[in-house]
């Protein structure tokens, strides 16, 4: 095998003893650094204390952003996986790409273009907020669901229609549960963008942590950007998780790899 083929095992490279590190563990070891580091500089400085300074702005923004990051990703769940569902069908099986091309502008197109073009047709506000968010949220989940949708293995489709099964049937009994572990991770990749990008929202009058990191350039005050963007990051830790603690317990056990 090449050094190259060598290089993505899945393990890390073996220690003096002669047994490898999972991959999980240096992940395990990494936080672990980075836990003690966060502690230590606390400790050196008087940076916390001047960050939790604005715990009641902290709590208060930090409610927006979960919301807003609810309606847009709630949304682009409710939109993306049907949309998938339908794409991943053989009557757009020539079109869907092109389709999904259309998709694709949430992205390709900078976030805060997308919701300054939102601002000039819905005004400021929480709306133009929450339909940016779900413009540039929506790729993934609907990517996800067709793909996964489109790589059910034919031979267990054959076999449900062969037991009698109705379309319909085999869609939700067959079909979706096997498509279903990586739907979620489109979901997971989805809303941790989402969450990432909502602070933008401030600048449209949506508020959100937005507020404090934005507020917090614009004064060059480091502890109220900190106070902003910190949060925000936890955020996006935690949704993921989150997400994820999903996935390993409602996707069956015989066709979840993580179980």
């Amino acid at each position: 095998m090449s050094d190259v083929g060598k290089a993505w095992t899945g393990r890390a490279a073996p220690l003096a003893s002669g047994r490898p590190l999972p991959v999980p563990g240096i992940a395990a070891l990494l936080w672990l650094l980075l836990a003690a580091a966060a502690v230590l500089w606390g400790l050196a400085s008087d940076m916390p204390a001047e960050i939790l300074s604005y715990q009641e702005d902290i709590v208060f923004l930090g409610l927006q952003h979960i919301e807003l990051v609810a309606w847009a990703g709630g949304l682009a769940i409710l939109t993306g996986v049907p949309a998938g569902a339908a794409l991943s069908r053989p009557a757009f099986r020539r079109s869907a790409e092109l389709v999904l091309q259309v998709f694709n502008l949430g992205t390709t197109i900078p976030t805060l273009a997308v919701l300054a073009l939102c601002m000039t047709v819905l005004g400021i506000g929480t709306v133009p907020s929450v339909f940016g968010l779900w413009a540039a949220t929506l790729l993934p989940i609907v990517r996800n669901t067709y793909a996964g949708l489109r790589n059910v293995p034919t031979p267990l489709i054959e076999a449900a229609r062969g037991m009698g099964m109705t379309p319909g049937q085999v869609f939700w009994r067959v079909e979706l549960p096997n498509a279903l572990f990586v739907i979620f991770g489109g979901v997971r990749t989805a809303l941790s963008i989402c969450v990432g990008t909502a602070p933008l929202a401030f600048l449209i009058g949506a508020g959100g942590l937005g507020e404090l990191i934005f507020t917090g350039i614009a004064l060059n005050d480091l502890p109220m950007m900190l106070a902003g963007a910190i949060p925000t990051a936890l955020l996006a830790v935690l949704t993921d998780f989150v997400v994820g603690r999903l996935q390993i317990h409602l996707v069956p056990r015989g066709i979840n790899p993580l179980r």
